[in-house]
């Protein structure tokens, strides 16, 4: 008769984590905010008049019941054009901390498990990483892929404009105007994870020494199998943690490279974008026009405190020093 094998054991869940989270008014506010903010941004231009997404000649209109933010240099309706922004900021956001996510998740993952000679050859290279001004990375970025991405995304619109298919060149066309958001998005993730890999490296090296660890080693677990299966579901509050720390450190990187105009090409925008229009005519002596300005930076600085505070609620809420 073979004998049964015991179960692994398995770190605590963090269901306490969550009840503190829910206690936390500040977090929980933020989570509220940030929710209604995508959702607004994602619905509400469906619903707004067409001639407010098209030029017109109430150029710098002030802020009235027609237009709720005022109009810009194009004419163009500023509260349209501030959630079209969240729409690209908060994606930026979002798809460069993702990135810098499972990149940091696994090199550091790796490098905290394995150790020893591997380990220290590995953070040296994130010290060297850390050594390049991250401004000076995607500026290499751009200008070494925007040119080459613009050429390919062109001649596919022509392509298939010459095909018949108006639909799809169209769309090229659309998306034409975003290409060095794509390129910011891959760049900013690549240079975002450094952090999260210390993170995780840190908590990697005080998990593997727990006895669930070495009750898998024991039984013959291999080192991808203790990784998956043992190490990285104990790891996911502090990714989560870190995720929302991250997004906001995305969008200012995205926004001050749009406000230098290095981002998003117009007739797209962004936050960033937004305020760069918005700069001139507000520090104008002759005639001030103060709304371009207010409403981009107002909604940038709301979402980007309200992530940070999401984020310092969900590292109380799950401190392993935390108790109910």
């Amino acid at each position: 008769m073979t004998e049964e094998i015991a179960p692994l054991p398995q770190a605590k869940k963090g269901h306490g984590g969550w009840r503190r989270l829910r206690r936390n008014r500040a977090a929980m506010g933020a989570l509220w905010f940030l929710v209604v903010l995508m959702a607004a941004a994602v619905v509400v231009p469906f619903f707004l008049d067409s001639s407010l997404k098209e030029t017109s000649d109430a150029v710098y209109e002030a802020p009235s019941g027609e237009h709720w933010f005022g109009t810009d240099i194009n004419g163009k309706d500023l509260f349209y054009r501030v959630l079209a922004g969240a729409r690209v900021s908060i994606v930026v956001g979002l798809a460069g901390a993702l990135i810098s996510l499972f990149v940091g998740t696994a090199y550091g993952l790796v490098a905290g498990f394995l150790g020893g000679k591997v380990d220290a050859i590995m953070m040296r290279i994130v010290d060297v990483l850390y050594s390049i001004p991250r401004v000076l990375f995607v500026l290499i970025f751009i200008n070494a892929f925007d040119a080459s991405l613009y050429g390919w995304m062109d001649a596919r619109r022509l392509a298939f404009e010459a095909a018949g298919s108006e639909e799809v060149a169209s769309l090229f066309g659309n998306v034409l105007p975003y290409r060095k958001i794509i390129i910011l998005i891959v760049s900013l993730g690549l240079i975002e994870w450094l952090t999260m890999a210390r993170i995780i490296r840190g908590q990697v090296l005080s998990l593997k020494e727990q006895q669930y660890v070495l009750a898998a080693r024991s039984m013959g677990r291999g080192n991808v199998a203790i990784m998956r299966k043992h190490l990285l579901p104990n790891l996911w509050t502090v990714i989560l943690t870190y995720l929302t720390l991250t997004i906001p450190a995305v969008i200012l990187d995205e926004s001050f490279l749009s406000f230098l105009g290095l981002g998003i090409d117009d007739p797209a925008a962004s936050w960033g974008s937004l305020l760069k229009d918005g700069a001139g005519p507000a520090i104008n002596a002759v005639k001030s026009r103060w709304w371009p300005l207010l409403f981009p930076a107002a909604f940038m600085a709301a979402t980007l405190l309200a992530l940070n505070f999401l984020g310092d609620g969900l590292r109380d809420a799950f401190d392993p020093r935390s108790r109910d």
